[in-house]
Formats: C-alpha cells, sequence, structure tokens
C-alpha cells in the first residue's frame, strides 16, 4: 500500500490549542448562523464570550413585530434555554427604538380572522412562559420607542437597561382593549399595584428617569450609553456561574409564575376584545395619529 507522505496529507482544520476543539471564532460563526437558520425574522450576533445577542429588526415601522417576528418572538427562547453554548442574552431592537409593538396589519389579521387571533393569542402566551422560563439572563437595552408587544421582551427581561428618553407605552387600553400580554404578570411586581393601575388605565407614556424612579426598569443611563452598559451586564452574566445565575432566576420567577393565572385572566380578555368593535375603532384612530417628527 502506498503511504500518504506529509505533503499529500489533506489539510486539517485548525483546532485550539487548548482544547482540541474548533477556534472560538468558528463556533461562535456556527452558533449565530443556526438561529439566523432558525429564526429568519429576527438578527442574531454574539459581541462576547457566550452572549447571544438578539434583535428585534423592521426599522421602516419602528421595529413592529410582524407574524413570523411575532412567532419567532414566542419559540426562540426554548432554544436559547436548550443551548449551552449560550450563558445569557441580550435583546434590543435595531437601531434608535426598541418596538412599537405589533404591526397594524398583524393586528387587523387577529380583528378579521379567527384562526389568526387563536394563533396569535397562543403566540402571546408562549412569549411570556418561555421567557419567564427560559433559564439562561436576560438583558434588555431599550432605547426610543418601547411598545406592546416588544415592550413584553424589554421588561420580562432579568434586567433592563433603559434610555432617559426612552418612551415606554403599554398602549392596549389606546388600542380598545385590555392590557394583556405582560403587564398583568409584572408591572404591579415591579412598581406597585398603584402604579400599575395608572399607567395601564390612562396609557401615559414613561420616560427612562420615571420607569427607573418606579421600579419598572433596573437602570436608566444617558441614550448613549445604553447599549454599551447593557452589554457590559450580559457579559459579566456570561462570566458567572452558569447554576448560580440560572438557578437565581428560576427562584426569582416564582414570583411571576404565581401570577400566572391573573396574566391568562388578562389575555383571554385581551383577545376577546379584538372580537369587539372598539378594537376596530382603536386600530383606526392609531393608525391616523399625526405622525411623530
Amino acid at each position: 500500500m502506498k503511504r500518504v507522505t506529509d505533503k499529500a496529507r489533506p489539510a486539517k482544520r485548525p483546532r485550539s490549542a487548548a482544547t482540541g476543539s474548533a477556534p472560538a471564532e468558528e463556533r461562535v460563526n456556527t452558533v449565530v448562523e443556526r438561529y439566523r437558520s432558525r429564526f429568519p425574522a429576527l438578527q442574531f450576533s454574539q459581541p462576547a464570550a457566550a452572549v447571544l445577542e438578539v434583535v428585534l429588526a423592521n426599522p421602516a415601522r419602528l421595529n413592529s413585530a410582524d407574524a413570523s417576528m411575532h412567532r419567532e418572538l414566542a419559540s426562540v427562547w426554548r432554544e436559547i434555554d436548550a443551548d449551552e453554548a449560550v450563558r445569557a442574552v441580550l435583546v434590543r431592537g435595531e437601531g434608535a427604538h426598541f418596538s412599537s409593538g405589533g404591526d397594524f396589519s398583524l393586528i387587523e389579521s387577529m380583528i378579521e380572522d379567527e384562526a389568526t387571533l387563536v394563533r396569535v393569542w397562543k403566540e402571546a402566551s408562549d412569549l411570556v412562559y418561555n421567557l419567564i422560563n427560559c433559564s439562561k439572563p436576560v438583558v434588555s437595552a431599550i432605547r426610543g420607542t418601547a411598545v406592546g408587544a416588544g415592550l413584553a421582551v424589554a421588561l420580562l427581561a432579568d434586567i433592563s437597561i433603559a434610555g432617559r428618553d426612552v418612551k415606554i407605552l403599554d398602549g392596549h387600553t389606546r388600542l380598545g382593549v385590555a392590557a394583556g400580554d405582560h403587564a398583568v404578570i409584572i408591572w404591579p411586581l415591579l412598581c406597585g399595584l398603584a402604579k400599575a393601575r395608572y399607567y395601564l388605565l390612562t396609557n401615559e407614556p414613561l420616560s427612562g428617569e420615571e420607569a427607573e424612579r418606579i421600579g419598572l426598569v433596573a437602570r436608566c443611563v444617558a441614550d448613549e450609553e445604553v447599549y454599551p452598559t447593557a452589554l457590559q451586564v450580559a457579559a459579566r452574566l456570561a462570566q458567572g456561574s452558569s447554576t448560580a445565575m440560572r438557578w437565581t432566576k428560576h427562584a426569582l420567577n416564582n414570583w411571576l409564575r404565581l401570577a400566572g393565572p391573573s396574566f391568562d385572566t388578562s389575555l383571554a380578555l385581551e383577545f376577546l376584545g379584538f372580537r369587539l368593535h372598539d378594537a376596530r375603532a382603536g386600530l383606526e384612530a392609531v393608525r391616523n395619529r399625526p405622525k411623530r417628527r
């Protein structure tokens, strides 16, 4: 048998000297590409070791969630929970805004079509519970506008970093439906029942400074410092003991699980509202409001 010389040997892929595994950059690309393939309505990167960045990207509409993005926001957390390559998550919106909530076309479909309404109801429930039950710590970087379904992700994150000039608005009562999504499960716990009642019933927006003052967000920083601060926090969490982080989060989130029946009721009432005239009138009013300059 002819002996294969070193010169004739096929080139080997480079390995890490310490572990014998593929280089770190190659592993990062593999992880990110897997998420991009499975969740094409979202964007992903890995800005720090073991930190997965999830980006809500629909900048032409202030990162509103269309049908595809809403579905993927509900399911991506299960994938992250089971992924040992991810130890912390940073979630943000593309550009200057976090998210303006549900896309008008999706809301219109929910009003007009029962099958869409039932599907989105299940996704809205899954989004909340999957994020609560995701074992990896999640940090949100909140800038610009944060409304509706996008706000659910921002405030259900374990640590929320908001810019001073952010506009936080639940938005449901303005649309003519009950405050479902996430508000009933988290707002009273974060800022107290009195403040939750005030802001959810009046639909009055909050700045980042006011949100921090009442306890709705963890920290408020200058707008240009939101992303660097959030990334620093996420990287710090990723470097800690994974079991300590995950088990502490699990225990803390039992407070949210206790509020599960109240959330389920609020979500059912919200989606009942989409069958009534008020939701149609509310959508028309929101569509025709003056554009922000």
